[in-house]
């Protein structure tokens, strides 16, 4: 553990304390199934009826309005529960593997992988706007300022690389919540996500500038560093200075190793099919997959990559076009994905690498105007695959018309808890100490944890 990371967790109280943090630390070891977590996150909400959950009586009944009093309760933005028309996807479910598991032609590629993923088709929440229900499924909280599950995970074990970010950040640009979704919140802020750019050049300036040697560079960030520790020597609760100092550090070791990491022109063109890399419509997020590989590959213990953006190229354009933004984000992701499957299973770290694959919300099954879904927190689908999870399976339930998570009801708590055993972690016991208690990222709730059945042999 380096003296930074040490200071943090030594000073003050700072959540754990000497002895038990290494005590926990060394558990976690032993315990993990995964080394390292990339967690795909479709932006803008994806349909749970159009994807991972189908729902023939929904299709039957497509065009009529619910039965009465099925919808009571709930509320949306733009659609009456009590006058809006029932909705049958459009799209074919087809079984895949040798389990069976249902998955909609949206995505057939993925399908091809059924027998890895593990879906949960009961998650809930209670957030229908965007930006609430992204903090959520993020940091556990709809309101911004809480520290993200990437930041969680690498305050809690730390990162195998110290030449590389710990926690690594790809969109494919603005998104609805900001840079809040992957913060470190009350956190030390060095545990704040790295944001990697999209396209062909995801870090910038890792080259020195010409005519400057590195013995040059070396004195000069020697100069600074002793400038801005002198600082912070009456600074010392002040996690940003201290976060910068290290981030200059970091940078420098970045020149390095980060060249070779985001240099895709050493995979064969038979991984770069895989991906998708080269075809205009997986291009983007193939790169992003491949990268999330490479990086975790080298020790990067959590990638998080979104795929849409707040520019009107998301999940969330099924207001008014169900059909064209779910065949485009879709045709976008399913290839890449697919291809990170394989290519993790290939090289032998699909065991000791968890890929989660969410989204904020699902989409109503009834109809908003001719052609879209609205909003819909009450019941979605998520899945999980690798890290010993036995795939091919479907925990809960919504009812039959896809309206309410009904069996086996998971919210983003459990989500997380389920996320931390795995890494060999104690969701109650990984705090810090902020404004009087010990915090953590699942709160007081994440009592569903749903590890065993992941884990369970069919």
């Amino acid at each position: 553990m380096d003296r930074s990371r040490r200071r943090f967790f030594l000073k003050a109280g700072k959540g754990f304390g000497g002895l038990a943090l290494t005590s926990m630390l060394s558990q976690a070891a032993e315990k993990a199934r995964a080394k390292n977590v990339i967690f795909l996150f479709m932006h803008g909400g994806v349909s749970q009826v159009d994807t991972f959950d189908p729902k023939p009586t929904l299709t039957r009944l497509s065009g009529q309005p619910l039965p009465a009093g099925v919808g009571e309760g709930l509320i949306t933005s733009r659609i009456d529960f009590r006058k809006a028309l029932m909705r049958g996807s459009p799209w074919e479910f087809r079984r895949g593997g040798k389990n069976g598991l249902e998955i909609s032609d949206l995505y057939p590629e993925v399908r091809k992988h059924a027998d890895k993923l593990a879906v949960v088709r009961s998650c809930y929440g209670d957030a229908f706007d965007h930006a609430p229900a992204i903090y959520l499924r993020a940091s556990g909280s709809q309101f911004p300022g809480k520290p993200s599950l990437g930041a969680w995970s690498v305050y809690g074990l730390g990162s195998e690389n110290k030449n590389l970010p710990s926690y690594v950040v790809m969109s494919d640009g603005a998104m609805k919540s900001g840079a809040g979704a992957y913060g470190s919140g009350f956190l030390p802020a060095v545990y704040q996500g790295t944001v990697f750019r999209a396209g062909k050049s995801p870090v910038l300036h890792l080259a020195s500038p010409e005519g400057v040697s590195d013995e040059a560079q070396r004195e000069t960030l020697d100069l600074i560093t002793r400038m801005n520790r002198k600082h912070f020597a009456s600074r010392e609760e002040d996690s940003t200075l201290d976060a910068r100092i290290s981030a200059y550090e970091l940078a420098y070791r970045m020149q390095a190793e980060a060249p070779e990491v985001v240099d895709l022109g050493k995979e064969s063109d038979a991984t770069k099919k895989l991906y998708g890399i080269g075809e205009p419509m997986t291009d983007d997020f193939g790169r992003k997959c491949l990268l999330a590989r490479r990086l975790v590959e080298r020790g990067v213990r959590f990638v998080q990559l979104y795929s849409g953006t707040n520019l009107g190229d998301d999940w969330d354009d099924a207001h008014n076009d169900l059909l064209g933004s779910h065949n485009k984000m879709a045709k976008k992701s399913d290839l890449p994905i697919a291809g990170l499957l394989a290519d993790l299973e290939g090289k032998g770290m699909l065991d000791s690498t968890l890929v989660v694959w969410s989204t904020e919300f699902g989409r109503t099954p009834l109809a908003e105007g001719k052609n879209g879904r609205d909003h819909h927190p009450y019941g979605f689908s998520m899945w999980m695959a690798g890290a010993g999870i036995q795939g091919g399976r479907a925990l809960g339930a919504t009812d039959e018309f896809g309206l309410r998570a009904v069996e086996e009801r998971k919210s983003v708590h459990d989500m997380h808890a389920s996320i931390f055993r795995l890494l060999g972690l104690d969701h109650t016991k990984v705090t810090y100490r902020f404004q009087g208690r010990d915090q953590r990222l699942t709160d007081v709730h994440g009592e569903g944890e749903f590890t065993d059945w992941l884990l369970k042999q069919s």
